[in-house]
């Protein structure tokens, strides 16, 4: 075979190709003829079909975070929920429709379809935000083009009116509106996604197509509030002013160690979780918007500034001799001719003529940097929604009257809040504290100590306290109701005429009591103001004090702060109606 060519391959048989040319030309011809089949007789079925298998970018709602009390318990949280809108561009195909859509939607049938009119250009209407389930599958079963359901969040108050005033509101958008669900909105907003999806023509996701972007959830937010207290707190107070027929009153009660607010309350008081109740004075956060002029319970700290100044000791005598000192034209007046008392004594019954003598023998700036030392004209620091700083006047033209009411708490105005900011002062060795709403510690305990400054001498406290516990402590102090079995209690009652347009109301007062436990380790500070109690009773020891006693005593409790007196109150009937006579009178 050397030598020899191979023989070339065969050419292919012209039958075989004519067969590949036909059966390729018959498949076109074939899928020509289904083509034109499909769309002269199926047209409009398949055009709706491709209509309702659609790409869609839908969007991921992330929940709000959520806000707990310093142990954990959740304040204010998300839960999902469903939302009905409508493209109004698809919705216009099946119009004739829209008043059974109205009738499961539970919308009138008319109103829906104006609505769709007015936008119909539009490609996104709500028709109703968080709805029932029930709702929501009424509509969803349908399946009317153009109307979808997507998962939204709606915040939900567990505890409802009893942290209202703390936790504040959101709109139905989930934006903060009140409280420190306000203060702290960039925290706690979640910030949404969005993916690509296939839907059905009812709104469903058939198919996820790519993720745009992921949603992110928001941060939770850790308080200083113990629920518990704050329960408890609005319980007594709620009590008192339907008691006493009151207007509105507050409780705040202050850690004096660290600063943080364990319980803030105010009454009346609003469900959050009820967006008709959410609108007037009732969600007013009284203890930090609402200024009064504190009366008596400001004489500690025109005492304090006589002793810082040197003009003035416990022990020094003040004649209040014959029960009122006219200064010009006009007059101070105690309830009745007190005589000569030492200062403790000025203290102890409340005396407006000798705190009257002793601020006069003060330096005015001495006097006016001791108010303002203590945190009275400026914020407290925690950063509550509407916290106002108060009052607090400076002038070189003050005339002796000014100086003297301004010493039995009028001429200037305060909060609650700031009331018992000013108070911790005794409470912590001079320093003053700044306060705070939010720990930085999510496990709520363990947080550190709140910033301080230092606005009186360690011994001038020591001495407030021991003249603010004999307030309580004797048998003529007129903050006997405020005693607390086992406890030694130091406070101040306060009895303030309410101030109107020209002048002040007749008959009308706030009933005020502050005070700190237990004296030899102090621990809290409580605050109470009763607003126009229009009872029988309205002095500062009848109606406040009892509140103070009752949260006080919660507060020492729930946290196992140890007694430190054996001594009980007396039980003797006749003793107690003493008391009742000397009562809060300042």
């Amino acid at each position: 075979m050397d030598g020899l060519e191979r023989p070339s391959a065969a050419p292919p048989r012209p039958w075989r190709v004519q067969f590949v040319v036909a059966a390729l030309a018959a498949s076109a011809l074939g899928l020509l003829g289904r083509a034109v089949y499909l769309n002269l007789n199926q047209g409009e079925f398949l055009r709706n079909e491709g209509d309702a298998r659609h790409v869609r970018t839908v969007t991921s709602h992330a929940p709000r975070g959520v806000i707990r009390d310093r142990n954990g318990t959740a304040l204010a949280m998300s839960t999902a929920i469903e939302s009905i809108w409508i493209d109004p561009r698809e919705a216009v195909r099946e119009r004739y429709r829209w008043p059974e859509l109205a009738a499961a939607a539970a919308v009138d049938s008319e109103e829906l379809a104006r609505k769709l009119d007015e936008r119909s250009e539009r490609s996104f209407v709500y028709l109703r935000r968080h709805v029932e389930p029930d709702v929501a599958a009424r509509v969803r079963s349908l399946g009317i083009a153009g109307v979808y359901i997507e998962r939204e969040f709606r915040r939900y108050y567990p505890e409802a009116e009893v942290a209202a005033h703390v936790v504040g509101f959101t709109n139905i958008d989930g934006q903060g509106q009140e409280g420190v669900e306000f203060a702290y909105d960039e925290v706690l907003k979640g910030h949404s996604g969005a993916k690509e999806v296939i839907q059905d023509r009812l709104g469903r996701s058939v198919e996820d197509v790519q993720n745009v972007s992921s949603a992110r959830p928001g941060r939770d937010v850790y308080l200083t509030i113990d629920v518990r207290l704050q329960s408890l707190a609005h319980r007594a107070l709620k009590a008192a002013v339907q008691r006493h027929e009151a207007e509105a009153g507050s409780v705040v009660v202050v850690d004096v160690r660290t600063g943080e607010i364990h319980a803030m309350v105010n009454q009346p008081s609003y469900n959050p979780n009820d967006p008709a109740k959410r609108k007037g004075p009732a969600t007013r956060n009284r203890a930090v918007t609402d200024m009064f002029e504190p009366g008596s319970t400001v004489k500690p700290f025109a005492v304090m500034a006589a002793l810082e100044s040197g003009v003035a000791g416990p022990r020094t005598t003040v004649d209040t001799s014959p029960g009122f000192l006219k200064l010009g034209r006009n007059v101070v007046r105690d309830r009745r001719d007190l005589g000569e008392l030492d200062v403790a004594g000025v203290i102890r019954l409340s005396s407006n003529v000798g705190v009257s003598r002793i601020a006069l023998a003060t330096p005015p700036d001495r006097l006016w940097d001791a108010y303002a030392g203590v945190g009275f004209g400026s914020a407290s620091g925690s950063h509550a929604v509407g916290e106002s700083s108060g009052v607090l006047k400076r002038s070189r033209r003050f005339g002796d009257f000014e100086r003297a009411t301004l010493s039995y708490g009028y001429g200037l105005a305060v909060t609650a809040l700031q009331l018992a900011r000013a108070y911790a002062v005794f409470a912590n060795a001079g320093k003053r504290l700044e306060l705070r709403l939010e720990t930085l510690d999510p496990t709520g305990g363990g947080a550190p100590p709140a910033a301080t400054t230092r606005v009186m001498s360690d011994a001038t406290a020591r001495k407030m306290v021991e003249m603010l516990e004999a307030v309580v402590d004797t048998k003529d102090g007129t903050g006997r109701r405020a005693r607390i079995r086992g406890y030694r209690v130091a406070g101040k009652t306060g009895t303030t005429r309410k101030a109107i347009s020209g002048g002040y109301a007749k008959r009308r007062y706030l009933s005020l009591f502050t005070g700190l436990a237990p004296v030899s380790d102090p621990r809290f500070v409580v605050a109470v103001v009763i607003d126009d109690p229009r009872g029988k009773k309205y002095y500062g020891g009848e109606v406040a004090a009892p509140v103070f006693k009752t949260v006080m005593a919660d507060a020492l409790r729930l946290n196992a702060v140890p007694p430190d007196s054996s001594r009980t109150p007396p039980r003797n009937a006749a003793t107690e109606n003493y008391a009742l006579v000397q009562d809060a009178r300042g």
